[in-house]
């Protein structure tokens, strides 16, 4: 009896063997949280580099050309041999007017897709629709601005005979394609993450199908829904291949959607591609718009966070 407890206890080799384990477990849990700090320092780090590096830049650019002219300027012509011009304003409103059009034809067709996905399509045809949607997100940029350039302008020059071949309008569609997926997918995940005891608690009362979409799940939903519509509206401001392939590159401080028109991004596209020395005033102008660029996507990003926090449903 006593032998056959003797031999029922671990020997040294296997005690010395867990003791090795759990010291290499040890190890491993003291080592994961400083792999995961630093991978996020690098993150964090690139940024902070990307925006020094932007704001350092810009100020070199406006020790030549004043702020005030820069920011209310209705001319941008830095090409010109005699007085350049820098105002921005050109090139504001360019991107402003992709971005308004594209937000016409992203939004209803996004959240449109969204309900239907959410509320009326089975499990088949969602995971039948969903997946083909997606793909448009991962169709190359500038194949959507030949789509623009060759496609799309030729098929509104028959409805509109004065649409010239560069133009706001084609682009400004295409882009509402492309971000047409993001505020579908994000929409209809907002919306099927409502608990379906709302649903059928308005069902209960009388409310058609329509009703309870609209009017129940929607504003339920209401947080994830604007905050794509947001995230959106930033990806269609930096938007560079489609505005500069379908586009042009004519800054113009109007509300013309028929001619010519350049972004922020083309601009800097342009300069980028070699029309600029290095060292030079309009190369430093490229910072100065980037900067520009950043701003507005900083602030649509600042706006969707806090829109997401204030109308966030928790259920």
């Amino acid at each position: 009896m006593a032998q056959k407890q003797v031999s029922d206890q671990p020997s040294v080799q296997e005690l010395i063997a867990k003791s090795s384990n759990k010291k290499q477990k040890q190890l491993v849990e003291k080592l994961i949280p400083i792999i995961l700090f630093i991978i996020a320092s690098i993150s964090v780090l690139t940024t902070i580099g990307i925006v020094l590096t932007l704001i350092v830049e810009t100020i070199i650019f406006f020790k030549d050309i004043p702020v005030f002219s820069f920011l209310f300027g209705t001319e941008w012509y830095p090409f010109a041999n005699k007085e350049p011009a820098f105002g921005i304003l050109p090139l504001i409103a360019g991107t402003l007017k992709v971005t308004i059009i594209a937000v016409i034809v992203a939004v209803p067709f996004g959240i449109g897709s969204a309900i239907f996905l959410s509320e009326y399509a089975s499990d088949t045809t969602r995971r039948i629709i969903k997946p083909i949607l997606e793909i448009l997100a991962g169709i190359p940029t500038i194949v959507y601005g030949f789509f623009a350039l060759t496609f799309v302008t030729p098929l509104l020059q028959q409805f509109i005979p004065d649409l010239k071949i560069f133009n706001a309008l084609s682009p400004g569609i295409v882009v509402g394609i492309m971000i047409l997926p993001m505020i579908a997918s994000l929409s209809e995940d907002a919306m099927s993450s409502v608990p379906n005891s709302i649903r059928e608690g308005a069902l209960a009362m009388g409310s058609t199908k329509l009703e309870v979409a609209l009017k129940v799940v929607v504003p339920a939903a209401l947080s994830g829904i604007v905050a794509s519509v947001v995230l959106a509206i930033s990806r269609a401001i930096g938007e560079t291949m489609i505005v500069s392939l379908a586009g042009g590159s004519t800054p113009k401080f109007d509300f013309d959607v028929t001619g010519s028109i350049q972004t922020m991004t083309a601009y800097i596209v342009q300069v980028s591609s070699g029309d600029a020395g290095y060292g030079t005033t309009i190369y430093y102008s490229i910072y100065s718009v980037g900067f520009t660029l950043f701003l507005f996507t900083l602030v649509m990003n600042l706006i969707a966070h806090a829109i997401s926090k204030k109308y966030r449903e928790e259920y």
